[in-house]
């Protein structure tokens, strides 16, 4: 159904005819706001799960996006937390209905004021997001300090000559400290083969990190990771005298029946370490804390953000921004670092002055 030509209420310059049944015309704005992913080059997976997103989102509302109130965003995003969604899903939620509703405010604010008589005003303000997007997050938690890191990998080396299994209580040990220096996610250390690890490739060696998470559903997304502090000293030992202890398979890390484990196995196996270890719940951490925590201590000791970016197979520098949590006395740290270097140099020159 068409509605006769209209003019922006208060006087203005008139518009286009416009739908004047709302579902209608919204799902004509979404076609639109689609067309425009397609003209920033998008891909078409990308596109295809941002649409489903956005649908169910706008089902969720119940009601056209320029008719959305505070409230509403307010109940559709407590609705996610109580369903037990996780504070990523529910964040993606809210920032796919904020980018519609600015296309909106951008493209369609002329028309929606003459066919419905609304003035758009966002309703995603500082309340509703922070509330239930940001606070929440796992991620404000610090990571494990390099000190207890450092502890850990000794319990865990120690361990290996005690334990009744020593492969895999060695396989553990090689394992871990894989996740950490590598700055794996336990689903691809979990996928990692024997042939992925290549010594001879770089001044380090490299793992092949072949399933590498995807980003927004496009598929697996490869890459090399080089074996950094001593990692590859730990994966010749591995390889050399733990690996043929266990069933002939192509698996790097695998369980004693030959096949892969888990990422639900991985994060058990840490913390039943914990435990045998005997820290308070306070100090136990998860595999991917020991992922925040390569990002964070290559940090502070001055590793370029975009060389970490790449290591952790990022897809922005703000994504590992996210990951990375200083120290309390980081900026002093990194004070004394750069005036011992100035002053070093300083005296190079007094030494040398040709």
């Amino acid at each position: 159904m068409v509605g006769e030509l209209r003019v922006i209420p208060g006087g203005g310059v008139p518009v286009e005819p416009v739908t004047t049944d709302p579902w209608t015309f919204q799902a004509e704005c979404v076609e639109a706001f689609v067309a425009s992913w397609q003209a920033r080059g998008f891909s078409p997976v990308t596109i295809e799960n941002d649409i489903g997103l956005l649908e169910r989102t706008l089902a969720a509302l119940g009601r056209p996006a320029w008719d959305v109130t505070p409230e509403d965003v307010d109940r559709v995003v407590g609705d996610l937390a109580i369903a037990g969604r996780k504070a990523s899903t529910r964040r993606d939620y809210v920032q796919t209905f904020k980018g519609f509703h600015r296309f909106l405010q951008v493209r369609k604010a002329a028309e929606i004021e003459a066919g419905f008589g609304v003035r758009l005003v966002c309703p995603v303000d500082e309340f509703n997001a922070s509330r239930h997007v940001g606070d929440d997050s796992p991620d404000s938690v610090p990571p494990p300090t390099p000190e207890r890191v450092t502890e850990f990998f000794d319990f865990l080396k120690g361990r290996i000559a005690t334990a009744c299994k020593y492969a895999p209580a060695a396989r553990d040990y090689a394992l871990f400290r894989s996740l950490y220096h590598a700055g794996l996610r336990s689903e691809e250390v979990s996928l990692l083969d024997v042939p992925d690890v290549h010594f001879t490739r770089g001044p380090f060696g490299k793992l092949h990190v072949r399933f590498g998470k995807a980003a927004h559903t496009s598929g697996p997304r490869p890459r090399w990771v080089p074996m950094l502090d001593g990692l590859d000293l730990v994966l010749r030992w591995f390889l050399n005298d733990v690996r043929g202890r266990f069933p002939a398979s192509p698996v790097l890390f695998e369980d004693e029946s030959g096949g892969s484990l888990h990422r639900g196995t991985i994060r058990n196996r840490l913390r039943r370490l914990m435990k045998l270890e005997g820290r308070p719940q306070t100090e136990w951490f998860s595999p991917h804390a020991l992922r925040r925590a390569c990002a964070t201590h290559n940090c502070e000791r001055g590793v370029d953000l975009v060389a970490i970016q790449q290591l952790l197979g990022h897809w922005t520098v703000s994504s590992t921004m996210r990951y990375v949590l200083p120290s309390a006395t980081f900026i002093e740290d990194a004070y004394r670092r750069a005036v011992s270097s100035t002053l070093s140099e300083l005296t190079e020159e007094e030494e040398d002055p040709a």
